[in-house]
């Protein structure tokens, strides 16, 4: 499966990537599904604040995109688990340095203010 919000007009490799991961939620997504697969009750708990509404269409688009596998259950009641697909995961991997950097340079010390005037 491949992008194809903007396919063809993308300027770097970063453009297209950023196209995929754009939006709140879908790193957060990414990083809930990197340990196991959730149900879609569990990631909404562990991501606080996300609505039903924009969980379930970020869901659907990393799904289009390949980077999400949502398996239904034929069970009663039915049951949905949302995992990484082999490229959801490398996509995990490509952000693990972004991650690191955040927590180095962004949690790890206050950015002092700029002084006005």
């Amino acid at each position: 499966m491949t992008v194809g919000r903007r396919a063809g007009s993308y300027v770097c490799g970063v453009d297209a990537a950023m196209d995929v991961i754009g939006g709140k939620w879908k790193v957060l997504i990414l990083w809930a599904l990197h340990m196991r697969p959730h149900r879609f009750g569990e990631l909404r708990r562990e991501l606080p604040g996300v609505t039903e509404k924009v969980l379930a269409a970020q869901l659907r688009e990393l799904e289009a995109d390949g980077i999400v596998h949502r398996e239904v259950y034929e069970e009663v009641p039915p049951r949905v688990e949302y995992s990484l697909t082999p490229r959801g995961e490398t996509l995990n991997e490509a952000l693990e340095p972004l991650g690191a950097w955040g927590k180095a340079n962004v949690l790890a010390e206050p950015v002092p203010a700029e002084p006005i005037g």
